[in-house]
């Protein structure tokens, strides 16, 4: 089964009320947000990152956070006990996530995939959205339906951005990539 459709049915067997949203295919939060005619802060963006926990172990975290901040790698590794983390490549987030680049909901159907969600998702927004799996469909639903649904970790691993940060930059290269 997509992934799109697993989203759907989770969210329908939940009984969670959502908008399905049918746009022009699209990647990046800030063009994605003006066909959406969302905020681009109400975008749950999610990063499939690779931690390095020691010498032998390594973690697969979807990290999960709003489109309008910029995540740092540095405290994504550190909420999780880790030591260093950086972005996954395009082949190992698509094996994990079953999506492109882009496309990839902030759910995880994967056990190998761990959810960490940035403490400031659904404080700003009582709706967030997000690409459903396909880069063409969003979702539109309740932050606080989300956060009770997936029940997720937690942490503080964002800040806002910054005009000439390069960080920035380089994660929405790869997050559009």
């Amino acid at each position: 089964m997509e992934v799109h459709d697993q989203l759907r049915a989770l969210l329908d067997e939940q009984g969670i009320t959502y908008k399905l949203l049918h746009h022009a295919a699209e990647g990046r939060s800030e063009e994605v947000a003006a066909i959406r005619g969302t905020a681009v802060g109400q975008g749950a963006k999610a990063l499939v990152c690779r931690v390095k926990i020691s010498s032998t172990k390594r973690a697969n975290i979807l990290a999960v956070f709003p489109a309008d901040r910029q995540a740092d790698l540095d405290a994504i590794a550190q909420a999780i006990g880790g030591k260093k983390a950086s972005l996954a490549s395009r082949d190992l987030a698509r094996e994990l996530t079953g999506c492109e680049i882009g496309a990839i909901p902030p759910f995880t159907f994967n056990p190998d995939l761990e959810l960490l969600v940035d403490s400031t998702l659904g404080e700003r927004h009582q709706e967030i959205v997000f690409n459903a799996g396909r880069l063409d469909a969003s979702i539109l639903m309740g932050a606080d339906d989300y956060l009770r649904l997936v029940t997720p970790r937690t942490a503080a691993f964002t800040s806002e951005r910054t005009a000439d940060a390069s960080a920035v930059a380089a994660v929405d290269v790869q997050a559009a990539q």
